[in-house]
């Protein structure tokens, strides 16, 4: 009989996967509001991890700017040329006011350069990373072929999903030498290579078979290329975010979603997939 934390994760997964799908459909301000939220609620997590610490970031000033941001990035990427510029004035207000904030509720023996530093991390690791796929969604010219812009966007999460999966699989059939026995004792270097060949061949399919037909002329180089590098950045970001709960000495970042942990455990591995994938897109000439 399933465990009821299986139970839990494979519901939760039947509801998420379309909601991501039809968010990411949607793109736009929905896109943009639902990142705002994602961005507010790991940014808190990483906030109760600090306070675990003894540190006292500045909540509601981090918590503005988590919201802020992909809403920014929307802004300027699906505006005209020169709109960016407001949101990097925006960027240094809101900078200036952190650090007056600092001043008046953090005196030099509160340590505010720690509070400062995590106030600003947690910002920009939970919502900052994540806001690379609105430059992925609205790109080039997804104005006109959303659809085609829609399977680009996804394509970085399966191949991050199907790596995952395939990485359990493997670690758990075969075992061998820990990883990372500090940070995540239960993976292993097989299932990091399983994971890795995972998301190659799975970059290669999709790529051939579903990309190319929407119109994109990949090669199998650059799909090559792009499966292996989504799939280690994939599981390097997983040990990452493993890194700040062993600090606390956490095995979740949070109860928030049954069965799966926190926003940052379910989002561990796309904070660095995410805009890696917009790079590797940019050097293709995609976006």
């Amino acid at each position: 009989m399933p465990s009821k934390n299986l139970v839990q994760r494979i519901v939760v997964a039947a509801i998420a996967i379309p909601l991501v799908a039809g968010v990411i459909w949607l793109g736009g301000w929905v896109l943009a509001g639902v990142l705002a939220v994602l961005g507010v609620l790991g940014t808190r997590e990483v906030y109760d991890f600090a306070r675990r610490q003894g540190i006292e970031p500045l909540e509601r000033t981090g918590w503005l700017a988590a919201a802020a941001i992909p809403v920014l990035a929307y802004w300027a990427k699906g505006s005209e040329i020169h709109w960016a510029e407001p949101a990097l004035y925006l960027a240094a207000v809101w900078l200036m006011v952190v650090m007056t904030i600092a001043m008046g509720r953090r005196g030099p023996t509160a340590r505010p350069l720690t509070a400062i530093a995590v106030t600003i991390f947690g910002a920009l690791y939970a919502s900052g990373l994540l806001s690379f796929l609105i430059a992925i969604r609205h790109g080039g010219v997804a104005v006109i072929r959303p659809g085609a812009y829609f399977m680009l966007t996804l394509f970085p999460l399966v191949i991050t999903w199907i790596c995952d999966t395939a990485a359990m699989a493997t670690g758990s059939a075969l075992g061998g030498p820990k990883l990372a026995p500090i940070l995540s004792p239960k993976k292993t270097y097989s299932g990091a290579i399983g994971g890795t060949l995972g998301g190659i061949i799975t970059a290669l399919a999709i790529g051939k078979f579903v990309l190319n037909r929407q119109g994109w002329h990949f090669t199998d180089g650059q799909l090559l290329l792009f499966g292996l590098v989504v799939s280690l950045v994939g599981q390097i970001g997983d040990v990452a975010e493993s890194l700040l709960k062993r600090e606390v000495a956490l095995k979740d970042s949070s109860s928030l979603i049954p069965g799966h942990g926190g926003v940052l455990d379910r989002l561990d591995s796309l904070y660095f997939v995410i805009p890696v994938a917009a790079g590797l897109y940019r050097m293709f000439g995609v976006i």
